[in-house]
């Protein structure tokens, strides 16, 4: 039995959202959160980014510890070896990997320049497998970017090629919010049943059709024999238009008419912690869910026209197609109109006791009271906004992989005009002090 499963790219394409951005904390604590509701895997990040390391090294040390353990993070990275290597050297224990190379005519003229072939690419792409596998990769997708504008019978060989070099998936990148859902099941029928390929969907949201081409597409994977993977992001973060939202592929599988009991997701998803995760996220980006968000948004079970309301009071099955409990919406929150202490990077020894105390936290000592406090300061500085509840717990269970992922070493290594730029300003400074 093939069954749909999700790999959500929040940490690698939602943080690419231009003008947007997360703190590694917040970047960790999506993970914990993605790990809790059980989705199966996570692109964490790019490990030949220099800022990402200590960071994505952190994270790969809470699976270690059994703190992450459902879901697999997985690293994105160019298909070529060079990448490789220094993916594997920068972060040692990685084990899932995702390699991405452009596919379409119109990227390979309009970004190579005329300097690499179709033909080029594949062989970039089997060098960069071989390599991958050489390092223990145990996972390795291969990613088509541009797979909607790529030639079809160019993506079969690609795909083919791949598996027979050991990728274990394939990813079909809709990079442009191109594919309709019919041309989506069709393309991807074909690849997933030529190649015997597990496929991965990446949908982006240009022409608000990123959830319909994602599901869709998984439906042609499971019907072509394999299994499919839709790549998503919460609350639909990502480039642009965005990319498609977790939550709302989610229920279009388990509740849509054409979906529900014929299709599978993976067992160990649990849909009650969609509303902490799309909340946190939210709070993180700094950008609200808009009312009418699918499952998410306040108005997503409000009522007030008079039928409705009505309907809605009498059995809510009138009016709502599932229930809000299911999602893990429904709860009372206390928000404090009164006297607040908040944890700040000025904050002192009594208020944060009080904090966490209110958290049912305790101190066994003034000494480690204030070890957290000082990272508690930090990791206010590093997210630049209040800290809530989670992400003092994570402080105060794993100080040392806070601290570690709020680190960051500066990649700074001055050469040409910039180090004889810097050279001539020692050497005005040092005839100075003579």
């Amino acid at each position: 039995m093939n069954y749909i499963k999700f790999v959500d790219v929040t940490n690698r394409d939602g943080v690419q959202t231009s003008r947007l951005g997360l703190a590694k904390l917040q970047k960790t604590i999506i993970n914990l959160m993605l790990n809790e509701m059980g989705i199966t895997q996570s692109e964490f990040g790019f490990p030949t980014t220099k800022h990402e390391l200590n960071y994505l090294n952190g994270n790969l040390e809470l699976v270690e510890r059994g703190v992450i353990n459902k879901t697999k993070l997985s690293g994105w990275m160019r298909a070529i070896k060079k990448d490789v290597i220094e993916s594997f050297r920068n972060v040692p224990k990685l084990q899932y990997i995702n390699m991405s190379q452009s596919t379409s005519e119109q990227m390979i003229n309009g970004k190579y320049q005329g300097k690499k072939t179709p033909k080029d690419v594949l062989n970039d792409t089997l060098e960069a497998l071989n390599e991958a596998i050489s390092q223990n990769a145990r996972i390795i997708g291969v990613n088509a970017e541009d797979a909607s504008r790529s030639n079809l019978d160019y993506l079969i060989e690609y795909a083919r090629e791949s598996k027979r070099y050991g990728a274990s998936r394939f990813r079909y990148c809709d990079t442009l919010g191109f594919d309709d859902p019919q041309t989506a099941y069709n393309r991807i029928y074909s690849i997933a049943k030529e190649a015997q390929i597990d496929i991965e969907l990446h949908f982006h949201n240009d022409l608000g059709m990123a959830t319909a081409c994602s599901v869709m597409g998984a439906r042609a994977a499971i019907d072509a024999g394999v299994d499919a993977w839709i790549n998503t992001a919460i609350n639909g973060m990502g480039e642009r238009a965005g990319n498609a939202d977790l939550v709302s592929c989610i229920l279009a599988i388990t509740k849509s008419s054409g979906f529900k009991d014929k299709y599978r997701i993976d067992p160990q998803i649990d849909i009650s912690k969609a509303w902490k995760l799309a909340k946190y996220t939210s709070y993180a980006f700094g950008v609200p869910i808009p009312m009418n968000q699918v499952a998410v948004g306040a108005n997503a079970f409000a009522h007030e026209s008079g039928i409705h309301a009505d309907g809605a009071l009498k059995d809510r099955r009138n009016y709502e197609l599932y229930d809000y409990e299911e999602l893990g919406r429904g709860e009372p929150e206390i928000i404090e109109t009164g006297r607040m202490i908040t944890v700040g990077e000025y904050g002192g020894i009594k208020g944060f006791r009080n904090v966490f105390h209110g958290l049912e936290l305790e101190f066994h000592d003034e000494a480690e009271a204030r070890n957290i406090l000082e990272l508690a300061r930090y990791a206010n500085v590093h997210t630049q906004q209040p800290l809530v509840d989670s992400e003092l717990r994570f402080i105060y269970f794993y100080p040392d992989i806070a601290a570690k992922i709020m680190t960051v070493d500066p990649y700074y290594s001055p050469s040409g005009a910039l180090k004889e730029r810097m050279e001539r300003l020692e050497q005005i400074a040092g005839s100075r002090i003579v």
